[in-house]
């Protein structure tokens, strides 16, 4: 994407070209996600993805960034250091939901996985979780191809819950909450786990029985009748 983009530096548009880009990735991320989620329907009658949710970074969010990784404004910084600028959330029932779209979106083909952050396995020191996915995507120009990265993020309900609440008690504080708090919110980090967990259980057991009662009736049926 860099490459591509620096012939576009001095053009009166080339925000908007390189906001076109990300927005043009977003839609290709999402159909594939769409798809995929449809043909697991398909196939297993099971839907992993709850939500997708999607957004650009606003220029305000951007410009923050960079001035706090100590970093110029400019289009350059900007495509080359902030990652999450086009971000896609998918909102699943269960943990092991996380790592079965993570694998599917590993195995496509024209989608390439830069790098992975497992913040489920490897927690934040807040309590936060969430698995992280930076991948490009192309997006096929007129005149040329450019690779342009989308950074998804992969949670529970449980999870995105937590995460959107601590997200609004911070930015109250200026992300300086006092200890209490933080303390507080990462007791909360702890029983997302625990009801994580056991809804996981949970559902692993009704499978289970249905599976049971579905092998019962089936050696029901087989049994000869008497007559």
């Amino acid at each position: 994407m860099e490459m591509a983009l620096k012939r576009n530096y001095e053009d009166v548009d080339s925000w908007k070209t390189i906001m076109f880009l990300y927005s043009s990735a977003l839609k290709e991320v999402g159909t594939k996600l769409e798809i995929l989620n449809d043909e697991f329907q398909h196939v297993h009658q099971y839907n992993p993805i709850e939500h997708i949710k999607t957004r650009i970074k606003t220029p305000e969010s951007i410009v923050k960034k960079l001035k706090r990784d100590g970093y110029e404004t400019s289009i350059e910084n900007m495509v080359k250091y902030v990652n999450d600028i086009a971000g896609v959330r998918l909102i699943c029932s269960f943990t092991s939901d996380i790592y079965k779209l993570a694998g599917m979106i590993g195995n496509q083909s024209d989608l390439k996985v830069l790098s992975i952050k497992d913040y489920i396995k490897n927690p934040k020191q807040s309590g936060y979780k969430s698995y992280h996915m930076l991948v490009s995507v192309p997006i096929f120009l007129s005149d040329s191809v450019v690779d342009t990265k989308v950074e998804i993020q992969i949670r529970t309900i449980a999870m995105d819950f937590w995460a959107s609440l601590e997200h609004k008690i911070y930015y109250k504080f200026d992300g300086n909450a006092p200890d209490y708090i933080s303390r507080d919110l990462r007791e909360c980090a702890e029983m997302v786990s625990i009801l994580d967990e056991k809804m996981l259980s949970l559902n692993e057991a009704i499978q289970a029985c249905l599976g049971e009662q579905e092998e019962a009736r089936k050696d029901a049926q087989s049994m000869p009748q008497d007559g």
